[in-house]
């Protein structure tokens, strides 16, 4: 069973909630934000989440908050993180197929029963093996390493 780890500030708890009902009995669920308050900062479940991701090879991360952008951009700080926030089927599919990513950023507002969906495609669709993509993937990891600059 694919491992689940999912994060939220204070603004996707209820979302985070109905989310893992949906989703139980499908993924193995880590709850990486048992705890929430109101002055709860979205970075510190974006980085406890992405070294989990990191940390079990073969998992995916879902992170949610208010509109996803912050917490994507804190989950990216994470050394070995890609994250994307995805806004449709059709981006969560492209997400994982083009760009390899293991966590999706999800706005707090979106259906939840749609956001399942962009969770389970996103979890579904296989990296594409074209020598481009790895190309592409390969400078980002370059470029975090200091090893590569843009042309």
């Amino acid at each position: 069973m694919i491992k689940l780890f999912i994060g939220t500030d204070h603004n996707g708890v209820e979302y985070k909630k109905e989310l893992m009902k949906i989703l139980d009995g499908e993924f193995e669920i880590v709850d990486c934000s048992p705890i929430n308050t109101p002055t709860d900062d979205y970075p510190d479940f974006a980085f406890r989440t992405g070294k989990l991701v990191v940390e079990n090879p073969g998992s995916f991360g879902v992170l949610i908050c208010g509109t996803g952008v912050g917490i994507s951009i804190a989950a990216n700080k994470v050394d070995g993180v890609r994250c994307a926030l995805v806004t449709s089927e059709r981006v969560s599919r492209l997400a994982r197929a083009d760009d390899d990513t293991n966590i999706i950023a999800l706005d707090s507002i979106i259906p939840v029963q749609e956001g399942s969906e962009m969770i389970k495609i996103f979890v579904s669709t296989p990296v594409k093996t074209e020598e481009k993509y790895h190309r592409r993937i390969k400078k980002i990891l370059d470029y975090e390493r200091g090893e590569y600059n843009e042309l």
